[in-house]
């Protein structure tokens, strides 16, 4: 890995990571409604100006029903259901429980025909199913209604990632990172505005609450979705996407060391087991010598 690609997946990272701590402070101010829907309109937005200032020539010839997929999937989908999960369940399990993206989007290939599964990419979906049992079945705190609803739209967040990523690699693949991620974001936003009638911002939020959004929206979403294509394009996509790994460990210490949550032995068992199973599924390992998995992850996946 050329230092470059290493300086960018270090920044992606501790950048996804970090977000896990960033959206309990914007959800707590916006609501997850509003939250997703500003933080995708100024990461569209910024991204626009961005590009024209630049002078940069946007593609969209693909037309649009593309990017209403992956708008709707990647960035609705996931982003509304994180931010939703994450003050619920804690960031930490938030985290752990979007190191199963990579699960999820293996099946949806399958179900595609899209790629064909090794033994190794069957028994690692074993593992993974298997640490998400013992994850959520054993946590550290009450099972509680808010814990369950919170844990099932996680999951159904990394599902919704793992389809859109899907698609994306299938009906975008030929179109460039700067107009794959100002497209979804647009659509994303669009989404999502109309369940604001439902879920309204609870309170004036404060400065410091806006630059915790500015922070997500033009930090955390519009820069890293571009670098991480970047990384894409340059060492693969079953390599870049093993950063979602990484973004488990830095997210779970965040929530566990600044946030003080808690997490049983079973639960950080359930997580290594996630681990191992995922990246068996991407056959990250030596012994592993063909590729089980390249698809990209447009969003982030993983980010909340």
């Amino acid at each position: 890995m050329k230092p470059r690609d290493l300086a960018i997946y270090i920044f992606l990272a501790l950048a996804w990571g970090l977000s896990f701590l960033v959206i309990v402070k914007v959800v707590d101010a916006f609501g997850f409604v509003a939250a997703t829907t500003i933080r995708s309109f100024i990461a569209c937005g910024t991204l626009f100006v961005i590009a024209k200032l630049t002078r940069r020539r946007l593609d969209f010839g693909d037309g649009w029903q593309p990017f209403l997929v992956v708008g709707a999937t990647t960035v609705a989908g996931q982003l509304l259901g994180l931010s939703y999960a994450t003050p619920l369940i804690g960031t930490a399990m938030a985290a752990i429980l979007v190191a199963s993206i990579p699960l999820f989007s293996m099946v949806i290939s399958q179900v595609w025909g899209l790629e064909r599964m090794k033994a190794s990419g069957v028994l690692g979906l074993v593992l993974g199913t298997a640490g998400i049992v013992l994850l959520v079945g054993f946590p550290a705190v009450p099972v509680t209604n808010e814990f369950v609803f919170g844990c099932a739209a996680a999951l159904a967040a990394c599902f919704s990632a793992a389809f859109g990523s899907n698609f994306a690699s299938h009906r975008l693949k030929h179109t460039g990172s700067w107009e794959v991620t100002i497209g979804s974001f647009l659509f994303g936003a669009l989404i999502s505005a109309p369940f604001l009638f439902a879920v309204p911002v609870p309170r004036m939020p404060g400065a410091l609450d806006v630059l915790y959004l500015l922070i997500s929206a033009c930090v955390m979403s519009a820069t890293t979705y571009v670098l991480y294509f970047k990384l894409v394009g340059s060492i693969g996509a079953t390599r870049a996407i093993s950063v979602e790994f990484a973004v488990t460990v830095v997210a779970v210490f965040a929530g566990v060391i600044v946030l003080g949550e808690p997490l049983s032995s079973i639960q950080v068992v359930g997580a290594a087991v996630i681990i191992l199973g995922c990246a068996m599924v991407l056959g990250l390992f030596p012994w592993q010598r063909t590729k089980v998995a390249d698809v990209p992850l447009p969003h982030q996946d993983g980010v909340p």
